[in-house]
């Protein structure tokens, strides 16, 4: 995020192996993560062993991956417009706005009884904090989460609830 570009599976800097060193880790019964290496390294940081889950994975933006927003929208105008109003575009040639939804939904589906922490994209936290409200996939980009910080988010399936989101955990 220091660079302000969309992630390309880089793994922490300074900041934020830092940032994790000093971090309070919830209780859980279980723990899993992302695949890429800044999930891993977090969860190194943290002291936790995590189980990567491809479901997980951050939001693949194909093409604009290590791009920044700002470069994209002066050199593709039109395409960064399709993308943010349309869920369905994805002409960085990746997913969909509306596919990162749905599996964030499915994912939550499919969680079993009792606390799972989750290291992941805050991309996927985003979308599944929309999927659990019943948001339109617009909603998506009014919500923010920093790095290390903590979503969250209570019941299960079909009686979710969202206790907070952007939580720092340092």
């Amino acid at each position: 995020t220091a660079a302000a570009a969309f992630p390309a599976g880089e793994g922490l800097d300074e900041r934020g192996r830092a940032w994790a060193a000093q971090a309070r880790v919830p209780r859980a019964d279980r723990v899993v993560r992302g695949p890429e290496p800044a999930c891993a390294q977090t969860c190194a940081a943290l002291g936790i062993e995590a189980a990567a889950d491809p479901a997980l994975a951050g939001w693949d933006l194909g093409g604009w991956a290590g791009a920044r927003l700002d470069d994209l929208a002066r050199e593709r105008p039109d395409d960064v417009a399709a993308w943010l109003a349309d869920p369905d575009a994805a002409p960085h040639g990746g997913e969909p706005l509306r596919a990162l939804l749905a599996r964030a939904g499915a994912w939550l589906a499919a969680l079993p009884d009792g606390h799972t922490l989750a290291v992941c994209d805050t991309a996927l936290a985003r979308a599944a904090v929309v999927g659990l409200l019943g948001a339109p996939p617009a909603a998506f980009w009014r919500i923010d989460a920093g790095p290390l910080t903590a979503t969250d988010l209570r019941g299960g399936p079909a009686r979710w609830t969202v206790r907070g989101m952007g939580l720092p955990l340092r």
